[in-house]
């Protein structure tokens, strides 16, 4: 049974006086924040390769909003995933967007995948000097969860963490698929897996983060359903705000009621409110500015990426054994 949501804290104000707050504060707990930093997992991947992989606008030009990152999910790439949709949707409603690619299309190690979320969310947070909105759909949902876990650091430096369709505690599509060689990150979402043990051991929902969490009964890839719920997020499916609406794996990254949701979850303090949507929006199908025929070609794509990915990637007999910091 999941605890209750966590206490959201309220937002900090977006301004030129914060923002001074801000770093005359961390100029004084400067030593400590250091401190903490190195007795976090050191990166394994050089730096330059991390910062090659994140794409952000040239400037940061909405104050008013916390920047957004987006995880891309299993073979795809963050412009695969999110730049036909939900890239140019929020930057039309006021967002600064980034998008990252995980290495491998995230067919290989989780915890080698994660270390990109992880330098991700530290430049954004840099350059911006403000806190941070993550959004993930599928596998990128445990990149940002394992990211948060293993360097707290970053519960600090992200406001929300919005999970759409989430394999939170395994899927049995990667059992599935792994009675033979298969790709480490399959492995690694396999219900069982040494991985997913580390991942939902303790705290589910670390630091003050918002986190909210949208499911859909209808999610042919999160089998069984029960894996999604995260315990201390804000779980919502998708069927609650919309009685008999389908929205499928892919659907996510197009389905206007799971945009308004997140776009709720960004807008105000704490996590998601499925009763602030307006009347009628269970009526919309797709996300502002995706037509039916771009939602079409686009699930066409993933389709043809995974099943590319799930023959050519490398495979391996066993899951990668977990990180040094993991077993603890």
């Amino acid at each position: 049974m999941n605890r209750p949501w966590k206490t959201p804290r309220r937002r900090r104000p977006s301004s030129f006086a914060a923002a001074l707050v801000g770093v005359f504060v961390a100029a004084l707990l400067g030593p400590a924040s250091s401190a903490t930093a190195a007795a976090e997992p050191t990166l394994g991947t050089p730096a330059a390769t991390l910062d090659a992989a994140l794409h952000c606008p040239g400037s940061f030009a909405h104050p008013d909003h916390e920047p957004v990152l987006l995880v891309h999910g299993t073979s795809s790439t963050g412009d695969e995933s999110w730049g036909w949709g939900y890239a140019p949707a929020l930057r039309d409603a006021g967002y600064d967007v980034c998008t990252v690619d995980l290495t491998n299309r995230s067919m290989g190690d989780i915890q080698e995948s994660a270390e990109y979320v992880v330098r991700a969310v530290g430049r954004i947070n840099s350059l911006t000097g403000r806190k941070v909105d993550v959004i993930g759909h599928s596998q990128g949902n445990m990149q940002i969860r394992w990211a948060l876990k293993w360097w707290p650091s970053l519960q600090t430096k992200v406001d929300d963490a919005v999970f759409l369709a989430n394999p939170g505690h395994g899927i049995g599509a990667g059992n599935l698929f792994c009675t033979a060689p298969c790709a480490p990150a399959l492995h690694q979402f396999s219900v069982g897996s040494n991985f997913l043990a580390a991942l939902n051991a303790g705290d589910e929902t670390p630091g003050a983060v918002s986190y909210t969490n949208l499911y859909s009964l209808t999610d042919e890839a999160i089998v069984p359903v029960t894996t999604a719920p995260v315990s201390g997020a804000a779980n919502v499916s998708m069927q609650s705000v919309c009685p008999g609406r389908t929205v499928t794996h892919f659907g996510f990254l197009y389905d206007s009621v799971a945009y308004g949701l997140v776009v709720d979850a960004l807008s105000h303090s704490g996590t998601v409110d499925p009763g602030r949507l307006p009347f009628g929006k269970c009526l919309d199908v797709n996300l502002p500015g995706v037509t039916p025929s771009e939602a079409t070609a686009a699930t066409g794509v993933a389709a043809a990426n995974m099943s590319a990915e799930l023959l050519n990637a490398t495979k391996v007999w066993a899951e990668p054994s977990l990180r040094v910091y993991a077993l603890s």
